[in-house]
């Protein structure tokens, strides 16, 4: 799901790229049959299928207006809103944000450094792909409205796995940023940040 996402110039095959990441997922986080573990699943469907909507609603949008399909010609300003809105619920930024850290906390170790890992890299190569074209007023409240709310909301937690995923807010935050002026820093602030959620996550689950 992850490499055809990345890889498509096409909306549908980044759409289905999507999807097929999401169904995946699903059987993990409700593997271990707990009643949080379940609810952590739905709501993660649910959030997920909304976002999913909203991406091929924007692409279509996109595509009727401009007659053009291809990821980086999304010319058209709702569609941008739409697409912005859609991967930021995908990703978890801040007016979004509240279904990541209930999921993480519902799933094991390993499958939280799946969700806050590898999950999270379709969304930030279509944020990365469509940048040039994405408002940056948006863009830049959202991304310092992450940063400062996952700092805070952090502080104020118990849980390991909700800290953890408030810092995954945070971080993001940081990427969203700077995707509009250098988009190969965030990937790079992204591939960073796998290398030390990866660390911390590894070393609680041992």
């Amino acid at each position: 799901g992850t490499t055809i996402t990345i890889s498509s110039n096409h909306w549908m095959m980044a759409w289905t790229g999507l999807e097929i990441n999401t169904l995946a997922i699903i059987p993990l986080i409700s593997k271990s049959h707990h009643p949080r573990a379940i609810e952590a699943a739905t709501k993660y469907f649910l959030t997920q299928a909304a976002a999913s909507a909203l991406l091929l609603f924007s692409s279509m949008t996109n595509a009727w207006f401009t007659g053009q399909w291809d990821i980086t010609q999304l010319t058209h300003p709702t569609s941008c809103l739409l697409l912005t809105t859609a991967v930021s619920i995908k990703l978890g930024l801040t007016p979004f944000h509240f279904w990541f850290p209930e999921v993480l906390q519902g799933s094991s170790l390993t499958i939280g450094l799946l969700l806050a890992t590898l999950m999270k890299f379709p969304p930030t190569a279509l944020f990365i792909l469509t940048s040039p074209s994405l408002s940056p007023t948006l863009l830049t409240a959202m991304a310092i409205a992450s940063a400062a709310l996952g700092g805070w909301m952090g502080l104020n937690q118990t849980q390991i796995r909700k800290i953890l995923a408030f810092s995954s807010i945070s971080h993001l935050g940081w990427m969203t940023i700077i995707l509009l002026y250098n988009p190969k820093l965030t990937l790079l602030a992204f591939y960073l940040y796998c290398l030390m959620t990866s660390a911390i996550f590894l070393t609680l689950s041992t």
